[in-house]
């Protein structure tokens, strides 16, 4: 019995433009630079070289770090020792500036998830974070009217370990309090997604969206071959999958509303 949908989040409910993506970085150039009393370009090479870091130290072994390691990486790097309030104030900056200048909904994810959950079943995200933590996430899920059909987020910030990593998936599966036999992942990333659910024992479907934005993982060199219980084009074709692997009783779709 199909009783919970989960999905990924960045270039599957939600993605950015390059234009907003570099609308967000300028931001937080600026207002940290602002704090610092630097020139915003004097900043730019340390800014870039905290997203290598973190990728040599955290990302590629699947493990992730609180918003406030990234802060302190990008101040070693300029040489910089701050106080408390000087943290925080940095710290704000560098996480809310995708709470601004908003991403867009993928086509079609809000109604969705919106009819997903009307219709009974239990709704899950995972994300893994990169620059925009949790708590800007759901700030921004909020304000782009997706967050009330979500019963349950995890993001890899708060948690510690990114997908495919199984803890994670496992996190969620008890929040949303359902078997691993009872849920379906919804993601664009074959190896994150597909093969992480699939690995827990849910079914794994790889969502190709008609035009990618720029939160794309890097490429892992995982030598699998990774097939999904299906691959759809169209999240609207989420629909007839549930009823392909068997939709929620009558008792059930009464529940949690």
């Amino acid at each position: 019995m199909l009783k919970a949908i989960a999905f990924d989040l960045w270039e599957t409910l939600i993605t950015d433009t390059p234009a907003a993506s570099r609308a967000q970085e300028r931001m937080r150039l600026e207002r940290m630079a602002d704090i610092l009393g630097r020139p915003a370009d004097s900043m730019e090479s340390a800014y870039r070289r905290v997203w290598h870091r973190c990728q040599e130290l955290y990302w590629s072994r699947d493990e992730d770090i609180p918003c406030r390691r990234q802060v302190e990486h990008f101040l070693e790097g300029l040489e910089i020792d701050a106080d408390e309030p000087t943290l925080l104030a940095l710290e704000h900056a560098y996480a809310n500036a995708a709470v601004e200048s908003l991403p867009s909904v993928v086509a079609g994810a809000d109604d969705v998830v919106a009819s997903l959950k009307e219709r009974g079943f239990r709704i899950g995200l995972i994300s893994n974070t990169g620059r925009t933590p949790g708590s800007a996430l759901r700030q921004i899920l909020d304000r782009l009217g997706l967050a009330a059909s979500i019963d349950a987020m995890v993001f890899s910030n708060e948690h510690g370990v990114c997908k495919p990593q199984r803890s994670i998936f496992e996190a969620l599966r008890q929040s949303l309090g359902v078997a691993y036999e009872e849920m379906m992942f919804v993601g664009d990333n074959l190896y994150v997604d597909v093969h992480g659910a699939q690995r827990c024992g849910m079914l794994g479907v790889h969502f190709v969206p008609p035009q990618r934005g720029t939160a794309i993982a890097p490429p892992v060199d995982h030598g699998l071959e990774i097939v999904p219980d299906a691959t759809i084009r169209d999240l609207a074709e989420i629909q007839a999958l549930t009823r392909r692997f068997a939709a929620p009783s009558p008792t059930h779709a009464g529940e949690g509303r």
